[in-house]
């Protein structure tokens, strides 16, 4: 599993200008079952992304597509985790 976690190095206009593209990106990976959660942060200062994916490669391939990553609005930082406590309603996110 991988957490993403974007901060926005451009204007709030800017970002703003660009949710309808990152919402039809998002939603794209979340039909794929490669996204599991994501939400803005608080201050908004950037976003969170959830995914489980097979590799940082593909994250990071998934994330060229980002428009946001495509218009230079965000940095990412991936950090790759492998769980090992869980609520059992989500197991079907965890490969054994």
């Amino acid at each position: 599993m991988f957490i993403i976690s974007l901060t926005y190095k451009s204007s709030i206009d800017n970002v703003e200008r660009l949710i309808p593209q990152h919402n039809i990106f998002l939603n794209k990976h979340y039909e794929s079952g490669k996204f599991i959660a994501s939400g803005r942060k608080e201050p908004r200062t950037g976003g969170i992304i959830i995914a489980n994916a097979e590799s940082k490669n593909e994250i990071k391939q998934i994330i060229s597509e980002d428009p946001f990553y495509i218009h230079q609005v965000a940095d990412y930082d991936i950090t790759e985790f492998i769980p090992s406590k869980y609520n059992e309603n989500f197991n079907f996110f965890i490969e054994d």
